[in-house]
């Protein structure tokens, strides 16, 4: 097995992980938007309930 693997170059390594590490900051700050949008924060005295639950307190 040790003849039939093939490792990437060196700029082929750092381009693959700034790659890897871009998409996780967007995948990350995603989730963060949407988390602060629909309010999930598990505390009922929290300022900001988000989308969610500024339309619950309409009710």
């Amino acid at each position: 097995m040790v003849h039939n693997v093939t490792w990437p170059t060196w700029k082929e390594l750092q381009s693959n992980t700034i790659i890897v590490v871009v998409a996780s900051v967007i995948i990350s700050l995603i989730i963060f938007v949407m988390d602060f949008g629909f309010g999930i924060t598990g505390d009922s005295k929290s300022f900001w309930k988000g989308a969610m639950g500024f339309i619950y307190g309409l009710f």
